[in-house]
């Protein structure tokens, strides 16, 4: 409204009135805390997201492991009852169930690691840089307390 009674040009801090300061401030910093929350909600979001991604792969990967067993198991048999060209083909698929299920848990294991730690970091970073430009500010002077 100030801004309005001036024309649309807004005054310099030194001419504002200390609540016009306050009130200024206290929009600036209720902008910043708005935003800094908004950052923080993002970042969890994509942290969560690889969190799920990662323990669903884990998961299946487990499942497929078990088949692997139950395969193994099922390849020993064959060996001992019947004959070789048998459990030669059971035997390749024991091996690709083992192989696609470790791949399945590198590809897991490598998604839970980018979620950790589930903390939002860069908005933590972000605030701590704010609130040391505020110190510096009011040691410097340019704000006054």
């Amino acid at each position: 409204m100030a801004d309005v009674l001036n024309g649309g040009q807004p005054k310099a801090v030194a001419d504002q009135s200390t609540a016009e300061l306050v009130q200024r401030a206290t929009e600036q910093v209720s902008r910043l805390v708005r935003e800094e929350i908004a950052l923080a909600k993002a970042e969890l979001a994509v942290k969560g997201k690889h969190a799920g991604i990662g323990i669903g792969l884990f998961g299946t990967s487990g499942v497929l492991a078990m088949y692997g067993v139950g395969a193994a198991i099922a390849t020993l048999i064959i060996v001992f009852n019947l004959f070789l060209d048998l459990w030669l083909a059971a035997l390749i698929v024991t091996a690709a169930i083992f192989v696609l299920a470790g791949i399945l848990a590198l590809i897991g294991k490598s998604q839970v690691t980018k979620a950790v730690p589930p903390e939002p970091t860069h908005a933590i970073a972000s605030v701590k840089a704010d609130v040391d430009e505020v110190k510096n500010a009011v040691k410097e002077g340019r704000i006054h307390p």
